[in-house]
Order: structure tokens, then C-alpha cells, then sequence
């Protein structure tokens, strides 16, 4: 079904830039929920020829998905056609027959998306808070909340503006289809290769090269295309081979392609879906959350260049040698053209601000620039790869995200959001730490069976009101969440991220996962420091932004140390001294004065008790 899914992406994708650019192509211009309508109809449709129904179907056609593809494009449709007077003659209170009929046929064909896009443990969170409301009346305490019969649950859901076609959808339909189509650009023209040649010419060399490559070139990589199993399996099979040959062992190789593809969903300048939909929940513009993650995100890729680095330097690891690492010099003069989009893309975010625009003109930029070598222009057949990548990939987001509405529409509409969040803070008492714990256990227990997104979804909802009415800064507080939830990509027993990695690598599934959890120990600890610390998210002066980074770096640096039982200058370090460096560096963290003075002298009492341990050995030995 190529060819189909082919065609629906295209007339999607053309959709999506008519309305983003005001073209009026053929007279049409869908207004307001009518355009929302029309994308679930056509990638739904996408959604259900493309994925099976069910595993030992993968690979055959089957004449169920054929209908429920019509079906989809029928109902969405006709709700995209009726889309004004859905809004104008109030359907969500009251609406005729045939509303009815479509609004409920689109409610099961969402649900089947969703159980097809994102698993049974997604379908079910949908399904339980999207009934929500046949009972909410019933339930007890804080839960309790407004009751709907099934028909006006049914209206609720698909006629209204705060479930199916709610923020999530309304999200995609604005910003996401564009940096998706930039992500598949950038992968399909072999920008991918470009960086990870670009991170050899700088690091491929030096101690521990090839893992520092993939720390690097995964983090640029990941941060352009939001996606991190994409990511892994772009760059681990060039990545985790050459790791190996310098002397990691497989599962170590495997963890770190892992963490740093995880952490690049976190990395802007193109973060992952959550990251839009975060601005949208907090009234904020992209670049607003941007300027606010970059710094966690670049903290958290120098703890893994400290432990890969640290961990080479306490086994003799070398790096490849020149003769094998592309010259610098060439490596740009060929990776032009992805420079040059790069620039754009961030100009017109940044500086022009215009958001659902800047994708789409460095893509064009991209596509243009690349046409002038034959290795990496647009030929008939990567345009055919191109669009049925970017079909799939919104087709998926578009399911998803249609299902994790009924969610938000069930807790919405019934009163009980609010609700959860007074009763929290009432439960809590005003304790901070005993919220973010909680928030942090919710978060990660959540990921393991939701997409990011969909947990980041129904988080901040549920939980992050509460964190923002506690005195914490609102955009640290999402930041938070986020963070937590993407732990479950490196974590035993999901790790998707460190368990498609051990597949490329063929070292162990939950050996590479524990790895990948003690790599990314950063990831569980950085939330907690800019949550109370908002100058690593740029809030404060430039001299007090400047201080709590460089504070925190050496901190990183000192429990990495630890962790590794290596310190610079002085080498290995026994027990006593790896606690006690440890200690030290949590001191530093500590936002106070005098604990950071405290945590300096730990540390350099450590390191002068070693340096002098290690003269006096020589001495005893002659």
C-alpha cells in the first residue's frame, strides 16, 4: 500500500502548507476545526493502511484496513465540510443525526489508531479517561466531576475544541508537520552522514574518539530530526562498530548511542513534539521554551563526554588514528548545504519568529543546496522514501495524539484536572521536594507505557498546575516533567532506546539498559537542579546564569568522577575518596553559597590527599 499512503501524505503535506502560507490553492482554504478535521481523516486513513492489525499480519493487505481508511476519510470529511457549522449551531450541545453518526464512527477509529500507533497501554489510559465522563458522577472525592450520557460524551469528544481536535492536534496541524518534513529532508539527503563525519574530523582522534563521535554527532543529529529511534538507527550502525574497535565492549557502546540519542529530543534547536506542545500549554512561543532547555540539554551531553572520556582514560582507550578521521576542512566544504539550512532555520525561528514557517524554508533551503552533488540530491527514488517517511511519521503522531485528546477532553470537560491539582497541593502541604518526587515516580512510571508525548500530555494537566501554584518557576516545572518522562527510553524494563541500540549492537537488551541508566544519571538529577534553581533555564542575571553553570559543570564533572573512580591529573581513586568526591560535588549543586564553598574544599582536599598518596608510593617502592 506505498503508493497510497503515498499519495494521502502528499495530499496531507499539501494541506498543511496551503494553510500555513495562505495559498488559497484551487479556492480552498479550510477555516478554523475544518482543517484539524480533514488531517485526522487523511493520516488516520495513512495510519491504518500502513500499520497491521496486528503483528502476524505486518506485510499483507487486508481488507479491514482498506475500510477503516475509507471510513476515516468519510467522517473526517464530512466533519471538515460541516466544520463551520459545528462551531456557529453549537453541535457540541446539540447536533443532528448525521453529526452524531460521524462524531462516533471517527471516536472508534481514533481508538483504533491509537492502539495501532501507540500500544495497548496507550489505548487503555484512552479509553479510561475518555468513558470518563459516563461515570465521573459516581466517583468519589476529588474524582468526582460532571456527568455526560454516551451521546454527549460522543459531542464532547469530537465536536468540541478541547479533545480530538484540542491543543495536541491543534499542536501538529500548526508546527509539528513542518519539522517533521525537515527531519525526513535532513535524513533522506544524507545529512546524517555529514554530521557524524563533521564529529570525527573534531573528536574522532582524541581519547575514546569514536564514542565522543557518537555523543557529539548523535546530539547534533537527534537535535535536528526530534526523533530517537530514528536516531539510533541512523547513526549506531556507523557509530557502535567503531566504538567497538577501539576497545568498548558492546553494551557500553550500545548505552551511549542510547543516551545521547535520548538526550537529543531535549536538545533544541528542533526538540521533540512535547516541546511544541509545551509552548501551546504555556502560552509561550517556541523560541521561549528553546532559549530555556538549551542549557540542561548541553549539561547533561558534557556529563557523557566526562564518563566516556574518563572511562577510556581508566583503560588505556585510544582513538582512531588520523589517517582514519576525515580532514575538517573537507568535511564543511562537502556539509554546506545542512550548515546553511541550519542557519535558516534558526534565523527564522529565533530572530524573524516565525515558527510554522522556518521548517519548511530550511528544508527548501536543504533540498536546493543539495541538489549540486549527485550523492545527496533528490532523486526520483529518495522522493518516493522521502514522502512515505514523512507520511508515516505524522501518520503515527496524528493517531497518537487524536487518543491522548479523549484524554484531556475525559479530564476537561468532567472538572476533575483542576480538582487533582488542589488536592495534591492540599495532600503535599506546601512540601516541594515531596511533589517533585512524586511528579518525577508518576513521570517515569507513565513512560514506560506512553509515549513522551502522551505522558508529557497528561502530566501537565494532572501535575504540573499543582508544581506552578507550589512557587515554582512554570516553564521548569514542564521541563521537569518532560525530563522524567524521557528516562524511560535509557531505563530497565522499557528502554526502547537502549534495547533497539543492543539490537544494533548485539550485545545484551538489559545489559545495555542498566548501562545506559547509569550513563544517563544526569537525566534524573538535572530536573531537581534547574526545578530550584531557575538560572540554568536563563531566569536571573547574566552574572548569576553564568555563576550556577559553571557551578554546576565542575558538580557534574565531581560525581562523574566519582562514578568513573577516575579523577584528571591524579587518575584512579579508591572507595573512601570516590564518596567523598561524590559528596563534594552534591554540595556544589546546592544553590547557597556557603555549601558550594564547602563542596570546593571536599574536592580539592580529595584531590591533594590522592596526589600526595601517589608521590609517596614511588618513594616506598625505591
Amino acid at each position: 500500500m506505498r503508493w497510497p499512503v503515498m499519495a494521502l501524505g502528499a495530499l496531507g503535506v499539501l494541506l498543511a502548507v496551503n494553510q500555513q502560507f495562505l495559498l488559497n490553492l484551487f479556492g480552498f482554504q479550510p477555516l478554523g476545526n475544518a482543517y484539524l478535521y480533514y488531517l485526522i481523516g487523511i493520516f488516520l486513513a495513512v495510519t491504518f493502511l500502513a500499520l497491521p492489525i496486528s503483528s502476524n499480519l505486518a506485510g499483507r493487505l487486508h481488507w479491514v484496513n482498506v475500510l477503516l481508511a475509507i471510513a476515516a476519510m468519510v467522517s473526517g470529511g464530512w466533519l471538515g465540510l460541516h466544520g463551520l457549522d459545528i462551531i456557529s449551531r453549537g453541535w457540541e450541545y446539540d447536533a443532528p443525526l448525521m453529526a452524531d453518526i460521524m462524531a462516533t464512527i471517527l471516536i472508534f477509529l481514533v481508538l483504533e489508531g491509537v492502539r495501532r500507533a501507540g500500544g495497548p497501554v496507550l489505548l487503555a489510559t484512552a479509553l479510561l479517561f475518555g468513558t470518563f465522563p459516563l461515570y465521573a458522577g459516581h466517583m468519589p472525592g476529588f474524582l468526582w466531576g460532571t456527568q455526560f450520557s454516551a451521546i454527549e460524551t460522543v459531542r464532547a469528544h469530537v465536536l468540541g475544541v478541547e479533545s480530538i481536535i484540542g491543543i495536541p492536534m491543534q499542536v501538529v496541524a500548526e508546527l509539528v508537520i513542518g519539522f517533521v518534513i525537515f527531519g525526513s529532508v535532513l535524513v533522506i539527503t544524507k545529512g546524517s552522514d555529514f554530521f557524524m563525519e563533521l564529529a570525527s574530523a573534531l573528536l574522532g582522534h582524541s581519547r575514546g574518539g569514536p564514542a565522543k563521535v557518537a555523543v557529539i554527532g548523535s546530539g547534533i543529529l537527534g537535535s535536528l530530526s526530534g526523533s530517537v529511534i530514528s536516531n539510533i538507527l541512523t547513526s549506531a550502525p556507523f557509530s557502535v562498530p567503531t566504538m567497538r574497535r577501539v576497545g568498548y565492549p558492546a553494551s557500553y557502546a550500545a548505552a551511549v548511542e542510547a543516551c545521547a540519542s535520548t538526550g537529543a529530543t531535549l536538545m533544541p534547536p528542533v526538540m521533540g513534539t512535547v516541546a511544541f506542545v509545551m509552548a501551546s500549554f504555556l502560552g509561550v512561543q517556541y523560541s521561549t521554551i528553546v532559549i530555556a532547555a538549551v542549557i540542561p540539554a548541553i549539561l547533561f551531553y558534557v556529563a557523557l563526554l566526562f564518563q566516556v572520556d574518563m572511562y577510556a582514560a581508566r583503560r588505556g582507550l585510544h582513538g582512531l588514528p588520523r589517517s582514519e578521521t576525515p580532514k575538517i576542512l573537507p568535511v564543511l566544504a562537502k556539509g554546506w548545504p545542512y550548515l546553511l539550512s541550519l542557519a535558516v532555520l534558526i534565523f527564522v525561528l529565533m530572530v524573524l519568529r516565525m515558527e510554522s514557517r522556518s521548517p519548511y524554508y530550511a528544508s527548501i533551503v536543504m533540498i536546493v543546496a543539495t541538489s549540486f552533488r549527485k550523492e545527496t540530491r533528490l532523486t526520483y527514488q529518495r522522493c518516493k522514501a522521502l514522502l512515505l517517511d514523512i507520511s508515516l511519521n505524522v501518520g503515527k503522531l496524528v493517531a497518537i495524539l487524536a487518543g491522548i485528546g479523549l484524554v484531556v477532553g475525559g479530564l476537561s470537560y468532567t472538572g476533575v484536572a483542576g480538582a487533582f491539582s488542589r488536592e495534591l497541593l492540599l495532600y503535599a502541604g506546601g512540601n516541594t521536594a515531596l511533589m517533585l518526587l512524586a511528579g518525577a515516580v508518576t513521570s517515569f512510571v507513565l513512560g514506560m507505557g506512553m509515549t513522551v508525548t502522551a505522558c508529557y500530555i497528561f502530566l501537565s494537566i494532572l501535575l504540573a498546575p499543582a508544581l506552578v501554584q507550589a512557587g515554582l518557576n512554570p516553564i521548569a516545572s514542564h521541563l521537569f516533567i518532560l525530563y522524567w518522562g524521557m528516562l524511560s527510553y535509557i531505563t530497565p524494563p522499557v528502554a526502547l532506546a537502549a534495547i533497539t541500540a543492543a539490537n544494533v549492537a548485539g550485545s545484551k537488551p538489559m545489559e545495555t539498559g542498566f548501562r545506559a541508566m547509569r550513563l544517563g544519571l544526569p537525566l534524573f538529577v538535572l530536573p531537581f537542579i534547574f526545578v530550584y534553581d531557575p538560572a540554568l533555564i536563563m531566569e536571573g542575571t547574566a552574572i548569576n546564569i553564568v555563576e550556577r553553570i559553571f557551578l554546576t559543570t565542575v558538580a557534574i564533572w565531581a560525581v562523574t568522577s566519582a562514578f568513573e573512580s577516575w579523577i584528571y591529573k591524579v587518575g584512579r581513586i579508591g572507595v573512601v575518596s570516590r564518596i567523598a568526591f561524590a559528596a563534594g560535588g552534591v554540595l556544589i549543586i546546592v544553590p547557597e553559597l556557603l555549601t558550594s564553598i564547602a563542596g570546593a574544599i571536599v574536592l580539592g582536599v580529595v584531590i591533594a590527599v590522592n596526589l600526595m598518596l601517589k608521590r609517596r608510593k614511588p618513594a616506598q617502592g625505591m
